[in-house]
């Protein structure tokens, strides 16, 4: 993938005339979703995902999940 923006798009990418839905898939997102994963020797586990989302504000001290993790982690071990 390029940066180049002098760079043409392709002719299959051409979204002129075409519009977007902002915030299409919002509130699926907010509900979740599981997946199911079966194992070859017979077990299974479910994974249950949903989305979080974060103020601007907070954002810039959480970049990532792993972060935002570690730290309610670390706050619900000083809760208890």
């Amino acid at each position: 993938m390029s940066n180049n923006k002098n760079e043409e798009m392709k002719k299959e990418y051409d979204f002129r005339g075409k519009e977007g839905v902002r915030g299409k898939y919002y509130k699926k997102m907010k509900e979740g979703h599981k997946t199911i994963i079966h194992k070859s020797y017979g077990s299974t586990f479910v994974r249950e995902t949903r989305a979080i989302f974060l103020e601007p504000d907070v954002q810039e001290y959480f970049p990532d999940s792993e972060t935002v993790n570690k730290a309610l982690r670390e706050l619900i071990e000083i809760k208890s």
